[in-house]
């Protein structure tokens, strides 16, 4: 009997250390996904009128996560310590929700990926042409390109060089620029995604056994 409790104990603990790591992860997803969101290239595309909203989608559901991953961590801690099958079986629901959401983001972003280039591009190419046709009206689109690419043009940048970032040493062309960083940053979303859901499955685990052997407990006594 002394054995199983002892047993029981390092279970609960062992859950409750997971939670604490939950917890801090949650917090990490949120900073990550807000950072990525309205900091450095996102930040700048998002502020243009053709800018892809569906490009966002899996960051949303991300940050979303990870809003409940600290929720859940906190609930699962509950869950350990007052030994409750029934907070034990909800923290294990939400934890396969997280489970869902985050595999979700990883699958979008790596299966997206193309589809979210091609249009970055092409809205590059119509903000340069449209700067060819009338200098005034491509103008800030152009800029905002160049600035958040770090780019200036296609095959040249002469046709364009007012537009170029002052500081850019030598050419480097956008349509190339755009595949790089997105393919990167969406990959990194990727990642992020399918660990989180990694972690996760570690909880399931952790919670049904300690849920089991609460249960195996009342029974034996």
């Amino acid at each position: 009997m002394g054995r199983f409790r002892g047993g029981l104990r390092c279970i609960k603990y062992l859950l409750l250390g997971f939670n604490l790591l939950f917890w801090l992860a949650g917090s990490a997803v949120i900073a990550f996904g807000l950072w990525f969101r309205f900091g450095g290239t996102i930040k700048d595309l998002s502020s243009e009128d053709k800018s892809p909203e569906y490009f966002y989608v899996g960051l949303y559901v991300l940050v979303g996560a990870g809003a409940l991953m600290m929720a859940v961590g906190f609930f699962g801690c509950c869950g350990a310590m007052r030994e409750s099958q029934c907070v034990l079986g909800s923290f294990f629901t939400c934890l396969l929700v997280i489970f869902a959401a985050e595999v979700t983001t990883g699958v979008f972003a790596f299966i997206g990926k193309g589809v979210a280039i091609r249009h970055v591009q092409t809205m590059y190419e119509e903000a340069y042409n449209d700067y060819l046709k009338d200098k005034g009206k491509g103008n800030g689109t152009l800029i905002t390109f160049h600035s958040t690419f770090q780019c200036c043009g296609k095959e040249s940048s002469e046709q364009v060089q007012p537009t170029c970032p002052k500081e850019l040493l030598g050419h480097k062309n956008c349509i190339d620029e755009i595949e790089t960083i997105i393919s990167v940053k969406l990959q990194l979303i990727g990642i992020v995604g399918i660990g989180i859901a990694g972690l996760t499955i570690f909880g399931m685990i952790f919670s049904m056994v300690l849920c089991c052997a609460i249960r195996n407990s009342r029974d034996v006594i």
